[in-house]
């Protein structure tokens, strides 16, 4: 089930409903509820993959509860394996089974060996990425002693498949969201309000930025090779805000949604592309998996200790397989190596932590310094998405070469109109920079704050022009 679509119109009210004036005097029976509502959620889509989700939240419930149970090194061990290799075995088959055959037969074509293998016709689950990478950090948590496991399997299942974030993120972890789940929640009026606001600027990022966007960017990207410079720069803008829009937009659906609840989901986007260098990029950026990559790989590797060289290889190993995460397809993969090489500077130079604060904090306008500086931390972010875009890595490595031909200073013949509601997003979101989401407005007058609610929902109406399918669910 879409966000964006009819059905979830009908489906969300009528949860919220229930959840509050019929089981709201029964913690169980939330869980219950909410269990149900996600199960149904997710079968939308096709339920016989509701089995995958049903056992990757038993084994690892179970392997949590023994994983408590006993302090024997070679058991707990044994534990952590078994829901590692289960959720990782599911993912690694449904996503990248025909993958590594294809690249085997590629591999060894080209040394003249034939092999008669062939694909399978396997379909891609929708959230397997997410849900398993959420469903591993409790385990893991668990085998590194960080948290305790929970023996109420309803609120276990119901962490594991909570439907706001259970298709794309944000990837929470146990220590967060599963406290809440074994806790009563209380109706919050401010907090659902906020939710409705955030719910209405995701849609508006998804339906008026990312949704315009995305006809222009298929357009331009089919046509590369017949394309101008200028219209290649701006299917690739164009692509960085399709992305931004898209998978953004869908983080504040989900965190909006969970407010409507009683819920507190992690911040996934903290306005990436005002970022001052690669690093800050990447604590702005899809931050549940940055986070996830960084806490369970890079430190597992070994982090930072062991020099610079062991530090170097540490980050190039994780920037890749973060990439990889992304689909079996070697465009990602490079587009995760590329990031990685971005990030080496900054790290030989000990500069990966020197922008922390929010750019521009005392004043209107970036200086000069700043603004140079998150223009090239764009323009470079620009160039690695390219990658993500493209069909191949000869279709990548063509369309930046041809960003630099003699027709750069043309006109570009592509629409416009896309670029002009950027700039309106670009511009709404620096004014409010210093907030969690743009249409967080207490602070304007009453007349105001409802003039800006109703033209953004107008826009979002105005710009609808049927659900279409949120880029992440491809991942």
């Amino acid at each position: 089930m879409l966000f964006n679509s009819l059905e979830f119109a009908l489906f969300l009210p009528l949860v919220f409903f229930l959840y509050w004036f019929v089981t709201n005097k029964n913690l169980t029976a939330q869980n219950f509820l909410l269990l149900v509502a996600s199960y149904f959620f997710y079968g939308w889509w096709d339920w016989r993959f509701l089995s995958l989700l049903f056992i990757s939240s038993v084994i690892d419930y179970f392997a949590g509860y023994f994983l408590d149970k006993t302090g024997h090194p070679v058991k707990r061990l044994l534990l952590l394996i078994l829901s590692l290799s289960t959720n990782l075995g599911l993912l690694g088959f449904f996503k990248y089974y025909n993958f590594f055959v294809d690249s085997l037969v590629t591999a060894m074509a080209s040394a003249g060996v034939t092999l008669n293998t062939r694909s399978l016709n396997v379909i891609l689950p929708v959230g397997i990425s997410f849900y398993t990478f959420q469903t591993m950090s409790y385990t893991i948590d668990l085998y590194r002693k960080k948290i305790a496991s929970t023996k109420d399997f309803i609120a276990f299942l119901t962490f594991v498949s909570f439907f706001p974030q259970l298709v794309a993120g944000p990837i929470e972890r146990a220590a967060n969201l599963l406290p809440q789940c074994l806790r009563k929640r209380v109706f919050d009026y401010g907090k659902a309000k906020d939710g409705m606001r955030q719910i209405i600027w995701g849609l508006f990022k998804k339906i008026v930025i990312a949704d315009t966007c995305a006809g222009q960017v298929d357009l331009i990207f089919s046509n590369s090779t017949t394309m101008q410079s200028s219209d290649l720069w701006l299917g690739a803008f164009y692509f960085a805000f399709q992305i931004y829009g898209d998978f953004s937009g869908y983080s504040d659906i989900a965190i909006g949604t969970a407010r409507l609840f009683g819920f507190e989901l992690m911040r996934n986007f903290a306005l990436p592309y005002f970022s001052r260098d690669i690093a800050e990029f990447w604590r702005r950026w899809h931050i549940s998996l940055s986070t996830w990559f960084k806490d369970y790989v890079y430190i597992s590797l070994g982090g930072s200790y062991g020099g610079k060289w062991k530090w170097i290889r540490n980050i190039i190993i994780t920037f890749t397989i973060s990439g990889f995460w992304h689909g079996a397809n070697w465009t990602f993969i490079a587009w995760g190596f590329l990031n990685g090489l971005y990030y080496l500077p900054l790290l030989l130079s000990n500069r990966q932590k020197q922008h922390t604060g929010i750019v521009a904090e005392n004043r209107f306008f970036p200086s000069l310094h700043e603004l140079f500086q998150i223009v090239l931390t764009f323009l470079m972010t620009l160039i690695a998405w390219i990658f993500f875009r493209a069909e191949n890595i000869r279709h990548a490595i063509q369309y930046i070469t041809a960003l630099f031909s003699r027709t750069l200073f043309q006109l570009p013949s592509a629409d416009l109109i896309p670029l002009y509601l950027v700039i309106f997003l670009v511009v709404v979101e620096w004014l409010q920079r210093k907030k969690q989401f743009a249409l967080q407005i207490h602070d304007l007058p009453f007349t105001v704050r409802w003039i800006c609610y109703y033209a953004v929902a107008l826009m979002v109406l105005g710009f609808y022009g049927g659900e279409k399918t949120f880029i992440y669910f491809q991942f």
